[in-house]
């Protein structure tokens, strides 16, 4: 009878037990098989951290709730080609990221991007007086390569830390640290000329 009991109380505990959530893994390939509401577990599962990088690189609450949704848009489009060879949250991290690089840089295109430095004045770049002229500054930005534009953009105007940037771009520290040199260097002799070209006959 004692047997019959503890079976009893066993089989109603697996049946009252609440399921095991399913992870990231198991959500992606049910949305590859066309259940919906997987991806839509998994946007509330990060919701979050996607809206607070967004807001990272955006500085402002409404661009990054825009930015985190279509973020998840892009992430739902390309979800097909994502091969589990690193975690789903670093997918959707560099997802993200490239989403507000590419309208970050379209930004700067139309000249919507302050240059106003965003770390401490400290960390900011003074070659000469001539950076402290934003207008200078921005025609001269966009005069470097783009992947130079583009880091000294997310450092400087942004405030992404280094760490930050070099998971975004894909790239080791080390590289990272020689571009953001050869970055100033070439911003630095295009500033000068650039004034000295601006300056009276």
């Amino acid at each position: 009878m004692s047997v019959n009991l503890t079976a009893t109380v066993q089989s109603w505990v697996q049946e009252n037990e609440a399921p095991e959530p399913l992870s990231d893994i198991a959500l992606v390939k049910l949305t590859k098989e066309g259940e919906t509401e997987a991806f839509s577990e998994l946007a509330r599962r990060h919701q979050q951290i996607v809206f607070n990088v967004s807001f990272r690189f955006m500085r402002d609450r409404a661009l990054a709730e825009d930015m985190a949704q279509e973020a998840f848009l892009k992430a739902f489009r390309l979800l097909k080609g994502f091969r589990g060879d690193c975690s789903f949250s670093t997918w959707l991290y560099r997802v993200t990221c490239s989403v507000c690089l590419t309208e970050l840089n379209r930004r700067k295109r139309r000249n919507e991007v302050e240059l106003t430095p965003a770390h401490d004045s400290r960390n900011a770049i003074q070659p000469n007086d001539a950076l402290d002229m934003p207008e200078h500054i921005r025609r001269c930005v966009s005069k470097l390569p783009e992947r130079y534009a583009t880091i000294i953009t997310l450092y400087y105007l942004q405030g992404i830390a280094y760490e930050d940037i070099a998971q975004t771009m894909n790239i080791p520290m080390g590289t990272l640290k020689t571009w953001m040199f050869r970055a100033r260097k070439q911003l630095k002799k295009i500033v000068e000329r650039e004034v000295l070209n601006d300056g009276p006959a």
